[in-house]
Protein backbone atom coordinates (compact mmCIF):
# COMPACT_ATOMS: atom_id res chain seq x y z
CA UNK A 1 0.00 0.00 0.00
CA UNK A 2 2.85 2.37 0.85
CA UNK A 3 4.39 1.69 -2.58
CA UNK A 4 1.11 2.53 -4.40
CA UNK A 5 0.73 5.76 -2.44
CA UNK A 6 4.32 6.74 -3.24
CA UNK A 7 3.72 6.09 -6.95
CA UNK A 8 0.51 8.15 -6.91
CA UNK A 9 2.25 11.06 -5.18
CA UNK A 10 5.17 10.86 -7.60
CA UNK A 11 2.79 10.88 -10.58
CA UNK A 12 0.81 13.81 -9.16
CA UNK A 13 4.00 15.80 -8.58
CA UNK A 14 5.22 14.94 -12.07
CA UNK A 15 1.98 16.15 -13.61
CA UNK A 16 2.07 19.35 -11.54
CA UNK A 17 5.68 20.07 -12.51
CA UNK A 18 4.96 19.30 -16.17
CA UNK A 19 1.97 21.64 -16.13
CA UNK A 20 3.98 24.39 -14.47
CA UNK A 21 6.89 23.89 -16.85
CA UNK A 22 4.54 23.91 -19.83
CA UNK A 23 3.02 27.19 -18.66
CA UNK A 24 6.46 28.72 -18.11
CA UNK A 25 7.68 27.91 -21.61
CA UNK A 26 4.56 29.25 -23.27
CA UNK A 27 5.40 31.64 -26.07
CA UNK A 28 3.68 34.26 -28.22
CA UNK A 29 3.85 31.80 -31.11
CA UNK A 30 1.00 29.82 -29.56
CA UNK A 31 -2.52 30.33 -30.80
CA UNK A 32 -4.76 32.60 -28.85
CA UNK A 33 -8.50 32.65 -29.11
CA UNK A 34 -10.07 35.32 -31.23
CA UNK A 35 -10.64 38.34 -29.05
CA UNK A 36 -13.47 40.85 -29.31
CA UNK A 37 -10.82 43.29 -30.61
CA UNK A 38 -9.62 40.93 -33.37
CA UNK A 39 -13.19 40.02 -34.35
CA UNK A 40 -14.14 43.71 -34.56
CA UNK A 41 -11.05 44.38 -36.67
CA UNK A 42 -11.98 41.55 -39.03
CA UNK A 43 -15.62 42.66 -39.25
CA UNK A 44 -14.53 46.22 -40.06
CA UNK A 45 -12.12 44.93 -42.71
CA UNK A 46 -14.80 42.78 -44.34
CA UNK A 47 -16.87 45.94 -44.91
CA UNK A 48 -14.32 46.80 -47.62
CA UNK A 49 -14.66 43.54 -49.60
CA UNK A 50 -14.92 44.49 -53.27
CA UNK A 51 -12.94 47.73 -52.92
CA UNK A 52 -10.64 47.94 -55.97
CA UNK A 53 -6.89 47.36 -55.84
CA UNK A 54 -4.45 50.10 -56.80
CA UNK A 55 -0.72 49.58 -56.40
CA UNK A 56 0.73 52.35 -54.24
CA UNK A 57 -2.68 53.52 -53.02
CA UNK A 58 -2.28 56.46 -50.70
CA UNK A 59 -2.39 55.82 -46.95
CA UNK A 60 -5.79 56.63 -45.46
CA UNK A 61 -7.65 56.51 -48.77
CA UNK A 62 -10.55 54.04 -48.75
CA UNK A 63 -11.79 54.02 -52.37
CA UNK A 64 -8.78 51.91 -53.44
CA UNK A 65 -6.16 49.91 -51.54
CA UNK A 66 -3.00 47.98 -52.10
CA UNK A 67 -2.27 45.18 -49.64
CA UNK A 68 -0.27 47.19 -47.14
CA UNK A 69 -2.42 50.34 -47.25
CA UNK A 70 -5.45 48.14 -46.54
CA UNK A 71 -3.80 46.46 -43.55
CA UNK A 72 -2.43 49.77 -42.29
CA UNK A 73 -5.87 51.42 -42.51
CA UNK A 74 -7.77 48.58 -40.82
CA UNK A 75 -5.31 48.38 -37.93
CA UNK A 76 -5.12 52.16 -37.58
CA UNK A 77 -8.89 52.21 -37.06
CA UNK A 78 -8.29 49.74 -34.21
CA UNK A 79 -5.65 51.99 -32.65
CA UNK A 80 -2.59 50.10 -33.93
CA UNK A 81 -0.07 52.10 -35.96
CA UNK A 82 1.73 50.13 -38.65
CA UNK A 83 4.35 51.16 -41.23
CA UNK A 84 3.18 51.70 -44.81
CA UNK A 85 4.84 48.80 -46.66
CA UNK A 86 4.40 45.05 -46.27
CA UNK A 87 8.14 44.50 -45.83
CA UNK A 88 8.21 47.07 -43.00
CA UNK A 89 5.04 45.65 -41.43
CA UNK A 90 6.79 42.26 -41.28
CA UNK A 91 9.12 43.68 -38.61
CA UNK A 92 6.35 44.72 -36.18
CA UNK A 93 4.89 42.60 -33.39
CA UNK A 94 5.88 39.09 -32.42
CA UNK A 95 6.59 36.23 -34.78
CA UNK A 96 3.90 33.53 -34.89
CA UNK A 97 4.32 30.01 -36.20
CA UNK A 98 1.93 29.25 -39.07
CA UNK A 99 0.39 26.41 -37.04
CA UNK A 100 -0.63 28.86 -34.31
CA UNK A 101 -2.25 31.67 -36.29
CA UNK A 102 -5.08 33.57 -34.61
CA UNK A 103 -7.68 35.90 -36.07
CA UNK A 104 -6.08 39.30 -36.66
CA UNK A 105 -2.51 38.08 -37.16
CA UNK A 106 -0.60 39.57 -40.08
CA UNK A 107 0.44 37.00 -42.68
CA UNK A 108 3.25 37.76 -45.14
CA UNK A 109 3.99 36.35 -48.58
CA UNK A 110 6.61 36.55 -51.31
CA UNK A 111 4.59 36.95 -54.49
CA UNK A 112 7.43 38.16 -56.67
CA UNK A 113 10.79 39.83 -56.39
CA UNK A 114 13.32 39.30 -53.67
CA UNK A 115 11.42 39.45 -50.41
CA UNK A 116 8.11 40.02 -48.72
CA UNK A 117 5.74 41.66 -51.17
CA UNK A 118 2.25 40.94 -49.81
CA UNK A 119 0.47 41.17 -46.45
CA UNK A 120 -2.92 39.87 -45.35
CA UNK A 121 -4.96 39.59 -42.18
CA UNK A 122 -5.61 36.08 -40.90
CA UNK A 123 -9.39 35.61 -40.77
CA UNK A 124 -9.51 32.12 -39.22
CA UNK A 125 -10.21 28.74 -40.81
CA UNK A 126 -7.23 29.13 -43.19
CA UNK A 127 -8.73 32.28 -44.73
CA UNK A 128 -6.98 35.60 -45.27
CA UNK A 129 -8.53 39.03 -45.77
CA UNK A 130 -6.42 41.13 -48.11
CA UNK A 131 -6.26 43.50 -51.05
CA UNK A 132 -5.58 41.28 -54.04
CA UNK A 133 -4.20 42.77 -57.25
CA UNK A 134 -6.71 40.72 -59.26
CA UNK A 135 -9.82 40.95 -57.05
CA UNK A 136 -9.45 43.97 -54.79
CA UNK A 137 -10.28 43.41 -51.13
CA UNK A 138 -11.30 39.78 -50.78
CA UNK A 139 -11.16 36.64 -48.68
CA UNK A 140 -8.85 33.89 -49.96
CA UNK A 141 -7.89 30.40 -48.84
CA UNK A 142 -4.28 30.52 -47.71
CA UNK A 143 -4.06 26.74 -48.19
CA UNK A 144 -4.37 27.13 -51.96
CA UNK A 145 -1.24 26.12 -53.82
CA UNK A 146 -0.49 29.75 -54.72
CA UNK A 147 -0.54 31.08 -51.15
CA UNK A 148 1.10 27.97 -49.67
CA UNK A 149 4.13 28.39 -51.97
CA UNK A 150 4.31 32.15 -51.33
CA UNK A 151 4.01 32.03 -47.50
CA UNK A 152 6.93 33.60 -45.60
CA UNK A 153 5.98 34.44 -42.00
CA UNK A 154 3.34 35.82 -39.66
CA UNK A 155 3.32 38.44 -36.90
CA UNK A 156 0.96 39.17 -34.02
CA UNK A 157 0.37 42.86 -33.33
CA UNK A 158 -2.88 42.74 -31.35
Amino acid sequence: MYKKLTIKIALACGIAVTGLFGAMIGSPSKASAATPESLDLLSFGKDFIGTPYQFGAAAGVTNTFDCSSFVQYIFQESGVKLPRTSSSQANVGEKVDKAYLSVGDLVFFKTGGGGISHVAIYAGNSKILHASSSQGVTLSNMNSSYWTKAYVTARRVL
